[in-house]
């Protein structure tokens, strides 16, 4: 998630209030989600600038990128050597990927690359992402078709 540098805030009830009636609906006004949570409409709003400058949450359109032209989706798995921060930060500032997260197991990182067709994503694999240096390998699974996706899990 962009943002993750960003300084940490503590969640109290209210925010984590305001977060799950976003997730819920991220288009509710602010005076809908204040009524709700007990807050003005602009404590509201000052909330979410808040809970989205810090890097907690984004909101946005979540898509099948499928219906949106993009034909191809992969994760790609992928093995490093040496820093493995290093790799990740240099796969997150190329455009065509969406999601970077560092894991546990047979690989190091996990890159997921939304583009329009699979010559699109060879490039994608060749040039950009086994060129990195510290990239020991990669093992590539097709997205056939998005059965679930959902962002509403709430707080703890």
């Amino acid at each position: 998630m962009p943002g993750t540098n960003r300084t940490a805030i503590a969640l109290d009830d209210t925010s984590k209030a305001i977060i799950e009636q976003l997730q819920a609906d991220g288009r509710r006004s602010y005076a809908d989600i204040g009524r709700s949570v007990g807050l003005s409409e602009a404590a509201t709003r000052q909330r979410v600038q808040r809970l989205v400058d810090s890097g907690v949450m984004q909101i946005v359109a979540v898509t099948d990128p499928m219906q949106l032209g993009f034909a191809r989706q992969a994760m790609i798995g992928i093995k490093v050597t040496g820093d493995v921060s290093v790799v990740a930060d240099a796969l997150a500032e190329l455009p065509s990927v969406s999601y970077v997260v560092m894991t546990a197991g047979s690989f190091d990182l996990l890159a997921e690359v939304v583009c329009t067709s699979d010559d699109e994503l060879i490039g994608i694999l060749n040039r950009d992402i086994r060129g990195l240096d510290g990239v020991v390998s990669t093992e590539t699974f097709v997205y056939l078709k998005l059965h679930k996706q959902l962002y509403d899990w709430g707080t703890r």
